[in-house]
């Protein structure tokens, strides 16, 4: 157990919980059984930490969230599944994580440096990764994996089972219903692609020479008219031997399992 000096007394934590040293709780927060908190995590007030979850280190979770509570699959039967979350996110109020099922791998997984702004929910079974933003409101629904470097607008909602790639952008108020390939910006609902994301490109100083080959690859994917199989050809001879960028796009495309937003 930590050290019950950061421990405000009115929290609640169950003797199974292994918790670090430093790690603060505060008032009213409730830690469940088989729970393990990492080094340099702060629980804000009135935090519920369900159980079977798995916290890293310096993490911060602000009141009112719910994480690692059972998820809302009717066919959820009582199962031990689990919440696995890296280190360095930050969880704001009223957000929901839920465990895992079986029908899937049992696990919920959220990565390293993430923020989830307000009332984000989410659900159970989904893979997110690294340095992704969830403004507030989204909802993302079971299944569903996120890669890295991701922005999702605010109350906007991605259907169960959809792939969202790394550096992509979904503008605010989306209904996402298809898988998004990486570097795509979409928006609207149902959502369409509408360019690369090319300031987050620029923000994280990526030379001419890749945004041009990434806003090439674009073109030949949603505007002229190719097949998806065509303009896959295409990215390899005139765009991959230069940018070797693009070939995470051509992942994107090749094990789509939804279809792509278009």
């Amino acid at each position: 157990m930590s050290n019950n000096d950061l421990i405000h007394p009115t929290a609640i934590i169950d003797p199974s919980a292994v918790i670090a040293a430093d790690v603060r709780i505060g008032p009213y927060s409730i830690v469940g059984p088989q729970v393990s908190i990492g080094e340099g995590t702060q629980l804000h007030s009135h935090v519920v930490i369900g159980g079977y979850t798995k916290i890293g280190k310096n993490n911060e979770i602000f009141q009112f969230s719910s994480v690692g509570e059972i998820c809302q699959d009717l066919k959820y039967a009582g199962e031990e599944t689990w919440l696995e979350i890296g280190d360095h996110n930050r969880i704001r109020e009223h957000c929901s994580l839920h465990r895992g099922t079986t029908q899937d791998q049992g696990l919920t997984k959220i990565g390293s440096h993430n923020l989830l702004m307000v009332n984000t929910h989410i659900a159970h079974d989904c893979v997110i990764g690294d340095h992704n933003i969830f403004a507030n409101n989204v909802g993302v629904a079971g299944h569903v994996h996120i890669g890295d470097y991701v922005v999702v607008g605010g109350n906007s909602g991605i259907h169960q089972f959809c792939k969202i790639d790394s550096y992509s952008m979904i503008g605010g108020a989306s209904l996402i219903l298809k898988d998004v390939p990486a570097y795509v910006m979409v928006s609207g609902n149902p959502a369409h692609a509408f360019s690369m994301n090319v300031e987050g490109m620029r923000r994280k100083g990526w030379s001419k020479n890749v945004i041009q080959g990434l806003r090439q690859a674009f073109k030949l994917i949603y505007k002229d008219g190719l097949t998806t199989e065509q303009a896959l050809q295409q990215i390899r001879l005139d765009i991959l031997p230069e940018v070797a960028e693009v070939q995470l796009l051509i992942d994107s495309l090749e094990q789509s399992k939804r279809g792509i937003v278009r």
